[in-house]
């Protein structure tokens, strides 16, 4: 049995189909399609049904799935624990991260990295999702504020907060002071689409907590765009500072305060059944000098 025809053959076992299976591989579809042809002509055996839209595997390949995709994981990860060894990082290594994330600082260390080792592929994806990094083959993955999973290991690489901000020119709604929860001061907001209609922004200021009712004047999709129309002075909107900051020291938006409550946290995670091979740790080096940015904006 050919063991490339049958790492293909899992792979699009595991993703449901040839499409999704050649976008995760980054290989053509009908090389993919070849060689699970090339499997059942070895074997003797369907292994997909063929004309429905939806994948479905035959008894023959669910049952070849099954007791194979473990072992090709094991042989895969024996390859890996191999080439940690290797002193000079090499290969391909992919990295899922959130498109502000991705945008405003990842590129950079990419960039950096790209020019430091020159024998690694590097390919970043900007995407809000939350991936698996075994089915979707990823290296790292970057997540904000990540719930504990025991298959996920890695560091905190950098602190974040929201901050809600507006142009110069909207003006800051005159109020007491108070409790989180007092009387809320209505302010024209930018929303993302999915927002709550009844939220309330509890903001610290330097006179205590103020509470905000936004109402939204524009919803917009991305958090990239609801700060081009704070930009230009559409309404406050309630942003990252990581997204904000140099906006706010160079006087094209005005911060307002910053939201009570815990402190957003960023981390690069990787999955703990896998080494951390030479690649995923030197981009775990560069991603520690993001610790420096953190408490640049008072």
């Amino acid at each position: 049995m050919d063991l490339t025809s049958l790492a293909d053959f899992n792979a699009v076992a595991l993703h449901g189909g040839f499409g999704p299976a050649s976008r995760a591989l980054d290989r053509p579809k009908a090389t993919l399609s070849r060689r699970v042809a090339e499997l059942e002509e070895s074997l003797g055996v369907r292994l997909i049904e063929r004309g429905s839209r939806i994948l479905r595997l035959t008894e023959e390949g669910l049952v070849l799935h099954e007791r194979t995709r473990g072992l090709m994981a094991e042989i895969q990860e024996a390859g890996e624990a191999v080439a940690s060894r290797a002193p000079v990082p090499r290969g391909r290594l992919r990295i899922s991260a959130p498109v502000v994330f991705a945008h405003v600082v990842l590129v950079r260390i990419a960039t950096r990295f790209a020019l430091a080792y020159p024998q690694v592929e590097l390919e970043v994806i900007a995407e809000d999702r939350v991936v698996d990094p075994v089915e979707d083959g990823y290296d790292l993955v970057i997540r904000i504020d990540p719930p504990r999973d025991e298959q996920l290991v890695g560091r905190r690489i950098l602190g974040d907060e929201r901050l809600v901000v507006a142009a110069p020119t909207v003006s800051i709604p005159s109020g007491p002071a108070g409790e989180a929860g007092s009387l809320a001061l209505a302010v024209p907001a930018v929303v993302l689409a999915a927002a709550s209609t009844d939220a309330i922004w509890s903001v610290r200021t330097e006179d205590g907590l103020r509470a905000l009712a936004p109402v939204p004047v524009l919803r917009l999709s991305s958090l990239l765009m609801v700060r081009d129309a704070v930009l230009d002075g559409v309404g406050a909107a309630r942003l990252p500072r990581l997204l904000v900051e140099q906006d706010v020291a160079a006087g094209r938006l005005v911060c307002w305060g910053a939201e009570d409550g815990p402190p957003v946290e960023i981390w690069a995670l990787y999955h703990s059944r896998r080494l951390l091979s030479a690649k995923v740790r030197a981009f775990m080096d560069l991603l520690q000098d993001l610790a420096g940015r953190e408490g640049k904006l008072g």
